[in-house]
């Protein structure tokens, strides 16, 4: 569906709210710009912002929302008899190759593992959504299998193994070593990581019971 003129603005303004809030949160660190301090630099009302972004570590963890559609969408999607491991895995190298935003060979990642390593409050959002897309990625299992309880432990061993490639690099980048170098070795990261979740739930979803049905 295309992308109506209202939806673009509320769209384009978030995004310049958030960009202008990265920014001085970069230049200050997180704790010591305040909401007001963003809302001026970005030229908007305070409520504006909060409008957008009802809670400040969201200016920066801003990509909730996009983060569980690409999920979601890999698996919904998925071809026939695809295990959900090879699909996040999948999914994962496609945003590596795009330098997506949510890949850590987007520029920039050092700077932010930094800003989130050094706030209490941004590592507690983190893990807050994290949990979100464990229960997002596990209705959709569910949904998919009946199985509750164990679309609930796949999702949380799925997430692990994501979030994993995402923060091992991040570490790396956070030590000082060079972004060349860390992207360069990221498909290993991703391999390895999915690996692991292959010999314990790499047929979950992909074998007859689990697969999505087919047309006839």
């Amino acid at each position: 569906m295309r992308e109506g003129l209202r939806e673009r603005k509320k769209r384009e303004a978030r995004q310049h709210i958030s960009d202008v809030a990265t920014r001085l949160f970069a230049q200050r660190g997180f704790e010591a710009v305040t909401v007001v301090e963003i809302a001026e630099a970005a030229g908007v009302a305070k409520a504006t912002v909060t409008n957008y972004f009802p809670r400040k570590e969201d200016l920066l963890l801003d990509l909730q929302a996009e983060a569980e559609k690409l999920l979601v969408d890999a698996l919904r999607h998925r071809p026939p008899g695809q295990s959900v491991v090879e699909a996040v895995r999948g999914l994962m190298h496609r945003l590596l190759a795009q330098r997506h935003v949510l890949s850590t060979a987007a520029p920039g990642m050092a700077k932010f593992g930094h800003l989130i390593a050094a706030s209490p409050a941004l590592l507690s959002r983190a893990r807050e959504q994290r949990e979100y897309l464990e229960s997002a990625v596990a209705r959709e299992l569910s949904e998919e299998t009946g199985d509750p309880v164990r679309a609930d432990l796949v999702a949380r061993l799925l997430l692990a193994a994501a979030t994993t490639v995402v923060v091992t690099p991040v570490r790396r980048l956070i030590a000082g070593e060079p972004a060349s170098a860390v992207v360069m070795d990221q498909g290993r990261v991703i391999d390895e990581a999915f690996d692991l979740l292959t010999e314990g739930i790499g047929t979950f979803g992909g074998t007859l019971e689990g697969a999505p049905a087919q047309d006839d």
